[in-house]
């Protein structure tokens, strides 16, 4: 996994939980992520395997879209989502900007033509989130943490969103568990992840995964 480091000042970083100054907790987050996700990957096998094919046979393109992303303290990753558009789907974004929905660098869309039939069902159960698994076990990414932003999306960061990017992202956060789909202002959403970075602890991070497996058993996602 090809990454490179764009260096984030340090002021982005000064207002942070006394836990992430702690190699023990950190140690233990590590571990939970190390034990979680290899855990999930392994008993989900036969469930991605089902998922790749279906992805395949149900729409022209790759099974996984290669998602460019910039993490910790402006670190770019390449993870993999399964591919839940059509193959062209960046393509077609610039025709659909005046539609957005979120005020800022981020877009979404609710009902977003780019996405399959298939994609919707998995946005809904969250089920294209889980090749992100992979991105946890090598340590790119944490369970909980910040959402990533695309590359090009952090191209149009102000220095407050990048505030977000003090902690290692993780696949869920609070955004994702207060109420996601009702939030439309990108710099609420950072609020939220700049609560969880001045507020963060291990048992956050539980609370964060219990309200997320809830979330998903809702088939809240879109």
């Amino acid at each position: 996994m090809a990454v490179h480091t764009v260096v984030v000042a340090d002021e982005f970083s000064r207002d942070r939980s006394p836990g992430w100054s702690s190699p023990l907790q950190l140690a233990l987050k590590r571990l939970v992520d190390i034990t979680v996700s290899g855990c999930l990957l392994a008993a989900l096998f036969p469930l991605l395997l089902v998922l790749a094919i279906l992805v395949k046979l149900t729409s022209s393109g790759p099974v996984f879209y290669r998602w460019r992303v910039v993490g910790h303290r402006g670190r770019r990753l390449l993870g993999y989502k399964f591919r839940s558009m059509v193959a062209n789907a960046d393509a077609l974004k610039p025709q659909l900007l005046q539609q957005n929905e979120m005020s800022g660098p981020v877009f979404k869309l609710t009902c977003d033509p780019r996405i399959t039939t298939l994609g919707a069902w998995m946005r809904r159960y969250s089920l294209d989130e889980l090749p992100q698994l992979y991105s946890v076990l090598v340590g790119d990414m944490s369970l909980v943490g910040p959402r990533p932003p695309l590359e090009t999306e952090y191209a149009r960061f102000t220095d407050f969103q990048k505030q977000k990017l003090a902690v290692k992202p993780g696949i869920t956060c609070l955004w994702q568990v207060s109420g996601r789909n009702r939030i439309h202002d990108f710099n609420d959403w950072v609020r939220l992840d700049l609560e969880y970075i001045r507020t963060w602890s291990l048992a956050l991070d539980y609370k964060i995964l219990l309200r997320t497996a809830l979330e998903v058993i809702r088939g809240s996602g879109k």
